[in-house]
């Protein structure tokens, strides 16, 4: 009795670890999606999304 509870409570444990998984990749997905369309349409890229240029700034 006492394995099979904590069987149980195991397998419930993995399942919610599971879910919130995949709801962290489902809203990863949306933000990715959401930032493609913006910079489809084209939108100015976030000041921390741009590069750095290869060239030293002069004085």
């Amino acid at each position: 009795m006492f394995e099979t509870e904590l069987h149980r409570l195991r397998h419930d444990d993995l399942v919610r670890r599971a879910e919130a998984e995949r709801r962290a990749r489902e809203a990863l997905r949306v933000r990715r999606a959401a930032r493609r369309g913006t910079a489809a349409r084209g939108a100015e890229p976030d000041s921390r999304t741009r590069r750095r240029s290869w060239f030293a700034r002069t004085a």
